[in-house]
């Protein structure tokens, strides 16, 4: 009979590919390495480069801009992984808030940005713990039809951001495309490896990334496309500090303006946390999303401290999980970590930034495929009719209307409009809630469908 029940047990287990689970213990040494793809994989740097760029920074101060992000990047991770929704989310800066940060800070000056980041970044931590009602306004608003969709418009509006990046990549054009398609070539590889194979499959597989990361830069240095000289003129160590760019300035408008962008934000992290659940099989219950509001809540305070941008769940992360079949917390903490000491040592994190672009785009153009089918995962068993093909198709329009957007449009918009605009995730996520609440079911069909059953 035990064993009846077992094989039951294990029939019921949800067949989502993952070797090493959420809860599994591995040892440091292991942790760090698998940690280390999350790290590689990431394009961090770049939501900093663009905002020190429309901030007009000089060099010194992105180097410095840049390196806050990594070191709050990890705290972020650490808090939301270890105390938080207590699933393996790395953190990282959105990009959502660009647009609103630059005109912030160009209109009010720096040290208005860290005044606007550091109330919204308290709300959005209270509405977990203690209000508890942010896991309500989840459950209300965001049932599977909406997080499957919200999943999948996360992976086709980062698809373009990927192959945009692998076009206009310093370099040849063909060169760049060419390293790309190497980079994901050897990852997909390495995947099918993985399913086919055991022992040195699973070998394969775990450690997917930094294999297709070393045969892209390999490939990427036989064109010229590979300068790690930056890394010599680094420093080895460097000291972070609270409030680098001066005393915050609290300025109401600029506060109301950033609360509304959290919410935003909100909407696009939780997008992710359902990819993070539908993937490890873990279920988002109403304590660990009110943990999640307050682990984001936190990271972003983390992050306005330490002159950093919000922090967001971020979704290439969470398509690694699918890919490498790694779900362990421990691994996404050591990457916390990793994070934390590229923050201190701009030696590590300059290296970090000299990977070629095209060879972490093309590793990012698969992930952005594994987040795009674990949201059809999700509204699998929904019946599509004509309303849910309406809650599903209409969001995926307008977020790829928002992508091909033209961006004189967006110069000539009002700043709040510019705010929404400036993100297709954001734009499709509060199309699909307003939708599902706007079109009434049919009662009618529901009661005689559930009869049937």
């Amino acid at each position: 009979m035990r064993k009846f029940e077992e094989e039951y047990l294990l029939e019921q287990k949800p067949n989502n590919g993952i070797i090493i689970g959420v809860d599994d213990k591995i040892s440091y040494g292991k942790a760090l390495l698998l940690g280390a793809q999350h790290v590689l994989a990431m394009d961090l740097y770049i939501a900093p480069i663009i905002i020190a760029g429309l901030l007009s920074l000089g060099t010194e101060n992105t180097s410095f801009f840049i390196q806050m992000c990594f070191l709050a990047t990890g705290i972020a991770t650490l808090i939301q992984t270890g105390a938080g929704i207590k699933l393996p989310v790395v953190q990282g800066p959105s990009y959502v808030p660009i647009g609103a940060i630059a005109a912030i800070g160009g209109k009010l000056g720096l040290g208005a940005i860290a005044g606007s980041l550091i109330p919204g970044a308290i709300i959005v931590a209270l509405i977990g713990y203690p209000l508890k009602w942010f896991a309500k306004v989840v459950k209300r608003i965001i049932p599977p039809l909406v997080g499957g969709t919200v999943i999948i418009i996360v992976g086709i509006a980062l698809m373009p951001i990927g192959l945009n990046n692998v076009f206009h990549a310093p370099g040849n054009i063909g060169d760049n495309i060419i390293v790309a398609s190497v980079s994901a070539g050897v990852l997909i590889i390495c995947m099918l490896l993985g399913r086919k194979m055991h022992g040195i499959g699973t070998f394969f597989r775990l450690v997917s990334v930094i294999i297709a990361i070393i045969a892209g830069t390999l490939t990427a240095s036989f064109f010229g496309g590979v300068d790690f000289s930056p890394v010599k003129q680094a420093d080895w160590f460097s000291l972070p500090s609270f409030l680098p760019f001066g005393k915050p300035i609290f300025d109401v408008s600029a506060i109301i303006t950033m609360v509304f962008v959290y919410f935003i934000i909100l909407i696009e992290t939780t997008g992710t946390w359902f990819v993070v659940s539908t993937v490890t099989g873990k279920e988002l219950d109403e304590k660990r999303l009110n943990r999640a509001s307050v682990g984001e809540g936190l990271g972003c305070f983390v992050g306005a401290l330490f002159g950093s941008t919000p922090m967001t769940g971020y979704s290439s992360n969470a398509g690694l999980l699918a890919i490498t079949g790694v779900a362990s917390r421990l691994a996404i903490m050591a990457s916390g970590v990793i994070l934390v000491c590229l923050g201190l040592v701009p030696k590590l994190s300059t290296a970090i930034t000299c990977i070629p672009e095209p060879v972490i785009n093309g590793i990012f153009g698969i992930v952005c495929v594994a987040i795009v089918t674990n949201g059809m995962k999700v509204i699998q068993p929904i019946v599509i009719d004509e309303r849910n093909m309406m809650v599903i198709g209409i969001p995926i329009l307008l977020t790829m209307a928002v992508t091909v957007l033209p961006k004189e449009v967006l110069y000539s918009a009002p700043d709040w409009a510019n705010y929404i605009l400036s993100s297709g995730i954001s734009v499709g996520a509060l199309a699909t809630v307003i939708l599902n609440l706007a079109i009434p079911e049919n009662k009618e069909k529901s009661s005689k469908e559930f009869a049937v059953k």
